[in-house]
């Protein structure tokens, strides 16, 4: 709206507001009404300081001001004589709810609870606006916007969806380091917290989707009489009618594998259009089967138009399995979802309602896709529509616009027939006679129960931040309630093996993997690899990478996996070009890796093939985008140090101590890590004075102790005392301790005791939990030289 449309603002603290004039709609008190717990503003004033930089943003937000409910006294004539009801009737005439959600706040005995967050959810249920909104980019909004600054047991997020009528999608403010769980202050460094976040983007991110929802219900309040009705039926957007909107509030939760039931509707769809080659033209499509060249197919999210948030778990969820049933046939190339949200969030584009011709020329450019499918969902009546385009690449033409309608109980009983004719439709030519797989085997990779869905979700938003107890627990509910979901069960190892249960993970590795030739081939591609993490060697997860490949070979992913694996195995040569290959494909999409060691894992290589000056400029490309990672500065003064220039070296060792210091790493392990730094750089000294600085501290520490033998023994400094140490070491910890046998046996067999070191490195060998380098080596040179042969 234009500026002098917005009257005049305050921001005030006091629990009335003074004026003529209270909201940018007449008939409303307020525009933004906060509710808190005292309980959570009492440490440390964190709502206070919260409210007062919110006003900040909306000032520079919008022309004028915007009126705020926030009541710091905590008897504003709410006291328990006091009609409650009538008291916060006005009060809560407001446009947007914002509570601050916390441990206390979710507490249905609160007076914040039951008189402000229930008691605005059935009022706003009931007034002209709704409670829901439709933005101007086609997006669905709540007028209740939590902020969320602890995280939840699942009984308090069920207490607020069940209010909220819906997932618990708002802004988190949330300081999460291992052991730490607060809320996130401004002076909090994004690159210590689990969640990555930084206190004036999340500011940001409010005051953005405050703009968004108040400019909606202020063009929605203008309009004529008969018109300002809510949309219950909101009419689909097209390609044409709408461009696509960047937005930054409402990233996804989640990145969505498995489905509930409902989304089948979009297999149905794509295989009605799909069999119907009079929308495509036909030399194009008689070009694409008889090249010879697998069709290459991106699906994008599809962008859900109702009211109903509930439904947001469609968007990318119809994206998710379309995927999964394009790509479990051999003639078709499927982008795989990782590959599309790396280049859509790149470009800012995690909301938009349509494609349009521009962007297909940029998605088809990087993902090389010949076929585009996008869509949206809608709701007409009790009926599901949805509407689906399919764009041809090279021309950008869009080919047609179409919308069916459907119902879940409908659609069930023709999705078989269906979505093996959507393949077939697709497959190349010379295909002789169908062999479609057997549908009920590819169920195991969906699950028909939103609940279970539901579970799966959470696992997987806490296993992203780290929080791997809850990620186990989330994983395990949605398999209790559906044992054959592939996607859960695949988490679930991971989730137990980054909590030290090696064991445990292993066992459910066995227990999925036995499933393997019951699903589809990406699934068991997945599954291949999933065994081979745990029970085999890299090699075997580098067949079952190439195999990924062949699904999608536009994913950075996959390249970082050959760069890691082949580490692993100290094939540098063959591991640096396929982390430059990720990279390259991060640079072709303006994107950067999500994770650091896409960037360090191609040091390694480049460090370990004497490429030093490709190191270099590596990580101070990565410095750009992880300036504050640990494990990055520590690279950076390996190879300075390995380079002979200790003057740069020296700054980043000052920094990786300040760091870890502002961290609280306990001494002993500083000086630990600070060995392993001067020990890759082969400065011999320095790592053998810090291993022992780090002993001191602790000197019956058998993983200490193992450590400074190892390096002794293996550096040829001084074999008898590694063998001392390891034997005390042993001693210390008689159980769990292969490693402790593994140096042992290198020293024996560096003392020419060929024997006995055999017998111990394959004791080691079967008592390892993964897949060690080191070992394998030892145990190869030990078997040689008991064997007579010689090695270099």
């Amino acid at each position: 709206a234009a500026g002098h449309l917005w009257p005049t603002l305050r921001f005030s603290r006091a629990t009335r507001l003074r004026g003529n004039r209270a909201s940018l709609i007449s008939g409303y008190n307020y525009d933004i009404f906060i509710s808190y717990r005292q309980k959570d503003n009492k440490y440390d004033g964190w709502v206070t300081e919260f409210v007062d930089n919110l006003k900040k943003e909306l000032e520079a937000a919008f022309k004028e001001e915007i009126s705020v409910y926030f009541d710091i006294n905590p008897h504003d004539g709410l006291l328990e004589t006091h009609d409650v009801d009538e008291s916060l009737k006005e009060k809560l005439k407001c446009l947007v709810f914002i509570p601050i959600i916390s441990r206390t706040y979710c507490d249905p005995e609160s007076f914040a609870w039951e008189h402000e967050f229930k008691a605005f959810v059935g009022q706003a249920s009931k007034d002209a606006l709704g409670l829901k909104i439709k933005l101007t980019s086609g997006n669905v909004a709540g007028r209740v916007l939590p902020i969320q600054i602890y995280d939840l047991d699942e009984g308090d997020i069920k207490l607020c969806e069940k209010v909220l009528g819906g997932f618990l999608r708002g802004v988190d403010f949330i300081y999460a380091e291992p052991g730490v769980n607060r809320p996130l202050k401004p002076d909090d460094t994004e690159k210590l917290n689990l969640y990555k976040t930084k206190y004036r983007n999340q500011i940001n991110k409010v005051g953005n989707a405050l703009k968004d929802i108040l400019s909606a219900l202020k063009a929605e309040s203008l309009k004529p009489a008969k018109e300002n009705v809510r949309q219950k039926t909101p009419v689909a957007v097209t390609a044409e009618e709408t461009q696509v909107e960047k937005r930054t509030n409402t990233a996804r939760s989640g990145k969505i594998k498995i489905l509930s039931s409902i989304p089948v509707i979009a297999a149905v769809i794509v295989a009605g259009v799909l069999l119907y080659p009079r929308i495509f033209k036909k030399d194009r499509l008689d070009m694409l089967r008889s090249s010879g060249e697998k069709i290459v197919i991106a699906v994008l999210p599809f962008q859900n138009m109702t009211n109903d948030t509930t439904l947001n778990v469609w968007q990318d969820g119809i994206q998710d399995n379309l995927i999964n049933t394009l790509s479990n046939t051999e003639e078709l190339k499927v982008r795989q979802t990782e590959s599309i949200s790396v280049f859509l969030n790149s470009k800012g584009l995690t909301n938009f309602a349509s494609i349009t011709p521009s962007l297909a020329r940029s998605i088809s450019r990087n993902l090389n896709a010949d076929i585009l499918i996008s869509g949206s969902i809608n709701m007409v009546g009790n009926a599901l529509r949805v509407n689906t385009q399919l764009i041809d690449s090279k021309s950008n033409e869009v080919f047609k616009s179409f919308q069916i309608d459907g119902s879940s109980g409908e659609i069930l009983t023709l999705i078989d027939s269906l979505s093996r004719m959507a393949r077939n439709f697709l497959v190349i030519s010379k295909i002789e006679k169908e062999t479609p797989l057997d549908f009920q085997t590819q169920k195991l990779g969906l699950t028909n129960s939103p609940e279970a869905y539901r579970y799966f979700i959470y696992g997987e938003k806490a296993f992203l931040k780290s929080d791997n107890k809850t990620a186990v627990n989330m994983f395990t509910r949605a398999l209790n309630i559906d044992s054959n979901y592939i996607a859960a069960a695949i988490m679930l190892p991971f989730a137990y093996r980054n909590q030290g249960m090696v064991e445990e993970a292993k066992k459910l590795c066995l227990k999925i993997y036995k499933k393997r030739d019951q699903v589809g081939i990406m699934h068991r591609i997945y599954l291949d690899w999933l065994y081979s993490v745990f029970f085999e060697t890299p090699r075997e997860s580098i067949k079952y990478y190439q195999q990924l490949q062949e699904l999608d070979d536009k994913a950075p992913m996959i390249y970082d996996g050959f760069c890691t694996n082949y580490n692993r195995l100290h094939q540098y040569e063959k591991a640096f070009p396929e982390g430059e290959k990720a990279q390259a494909i991060y640079k072709q999409w303006g994107a950067n890796p999500s994770a650091v060691w896409s960037y360090t894992n191609l040091g390694i290589a480049y460090h370990n093939t004497g490429q030093f000056n490709k190191e270099k400029k590596l990580y101070k490309e990565a410095e750009t985008v992880f300036p504050d990672d640990p494990g990055l500065i520590a690279r950076e003064a390996i190879v300075y140090l390995s380079t002979g220039d200790y003057e740069e070296a020296e700054k980043y060792l000052e920094k990786y101590i300040r760091i870890l210091n502002d961290n609280m790493v306990p001494e002993t392990s500083l000086n630990s890590y600070l060995g392993n730094i001067y020990s890759e750089a082969g400065i011999k000294d320095k790592a053998e004075g810090y291993y022992q600085k780090a002993l001191s501290f602790e000197p019956d520490n058998p993983y200490l102790l193992n450590q400074l033998a190892y390096f002794l023994i293996d550096q040829d400094i001084n074999i008898d005392r590694g063998l001392e140490l390891a034997e005390k070491a042993l001693v210390l910890l008689p159980d769990d301790n292969y490693f402790i046998l593994g140096t042992k046996g290198w020293g024996l067999y560096k003392q020419g005791k060929y024997q006995e070191a055999l017998t111990l490195l394959e004791k080691c060998d079967s008592l390892k939990p993964v897949y060690v380098y080191e070992i394998e080596s030892h145990l190869d040179m030990a078997r040689k030289a008991v064997a007579g042969i010689k090695t270099n």
